[in-house]
């Protein structure tokens, strides 16, 4: 079992960022990714994460990067396939393309970007990795569909062939893991618990049975964002932190609130707790776990976490 790690960088400043992707590369960790938003509760400082990934190209030398994920609406894709692929060229073959549809329906407003239905958003994703894939291939491109259109683009320089990989996260049985076993090198679900990670992989296995690829060829990953420390003292700051972020009805406890995000497949507590959540789900078939970066989290997880986990 693998453990990413990835940062919410509203509030962090560049050298924040740059610092805790070096850090996470120093200590161990096979992947680092940033959220991608222009805001999540508050509107605070927020600097664009493409902008960074470009620092991290050049700054680090060997951990995977990406958004976790890009939504559909926030750029086009003829903008981002170039930028992907520059990126995947500047850094070494390092990036990693993380796509969603999309969830926040007020920063989509704040901004003036068009929200649209699920659906509508659905296809576009579909249309969206076309044309990427398009770019990304020998020669140029052209495609014509309901929301994007390419006429002759030959994007250079082109990433190596078969990159850069694309994850696409979520969990919608009958949407998202169709485009998974259809386009995806890699699935990140959103917190299960191990029997519910279970039935969304047996559902990804038909999909992939219906468009004739074998599922053991996506790489299966999962974000967690449940409070984590290495004493109670920290677990109980992570909690209120998360409370900040993602309020909460009046009333609810630290405890409470603990115990709710850890029966809906968060990884919650300690090292042994988070050792037990992640022995279940490597029995389940995940490969990989993202884990919330907050100062001293990276320590204590490779000292603590890691070695234990790669036996997992």
């Amino acid at each position: 079992m693998q453990i990413a790690l990835v940062a919410a960088p509203w509030g962090m400043s560049v050298d924040q960022v740059l610092g805790a992707a070096l850090e996470a590369e120093r200590l161990g960790f096979p992947t680092f990714y940033l959220g991608d938003h222009f805001f999540v509760g508050p509107q605070i400082d927020s600097y664009d994460p493409y902008l960074l990934f470009t620092l991290m190209a050049r700054e680090t030398s060997s951990i995977r990067f990406g958004p976790g994920v890009t939504p559909v609406g926030f750029r086009p894709p003829w903008e981002l396939g170039r930028w992907a692929a520059q990126l995947d060229v500047l850094s070494g073959q390092r990036f990693v393309m993380g796509l969603g549809v999309g969830w926040g329906a007020e920063e989509h407003r704040a901004y003036g970007v068009p929200y649209g239905s699920l659906g509508e958003r659905f296809d576009r994703l579909d249309e969206y990795i076309q044309v990427m894939k398009l770019m990304w291939s020998e020669g140029a491109a052209t495609f014509t569909g309901r929301y994007y259109q390419l006429d002759g683009a030959n994007s250079l320089p082109k990433p190596a062939a078969g990159r850069p990989p694309i994850l696409i996260g979520g969990g919608g049985e009958r949407r998202t893991l169709r485009l998974v076993a259809k386009y995806a090198d890699e699935w990140n679900a959103q917190a299960l618990t191990p029997d519910g990670f279970r039935r969304k992989l047996g559902v990804l296995e038909d999909h992939c049975q219906a468009v004739g690829r074998n599922p053991s060829t996506i790489r299966r990953s999962m974000l967690s964002v449940g409070p984590i420390g290495a004493t109670q003292a920290e677990v109980d700051d992570a909690t209120r932190s998360m409370m900040e972020m993602f309020p909460q009805p009046a009333g609810t406890t630290a405890a409470e609130y603990r115990e709710r995000v850890k029966s809906n497949g968060a990884i919650v507590g300690g090292a042994d707790e988070i050792l037990d959540s992640l022995g279940r789900l490597s029995e389940a078939g995940l490969d990989e776990v993202l884990l919330l970066y907050a100062p001293g989290i990276a320590e204590f997880l490779a000292a603590d976490v890691l070695p234990r986990a790669a036996a997992l």
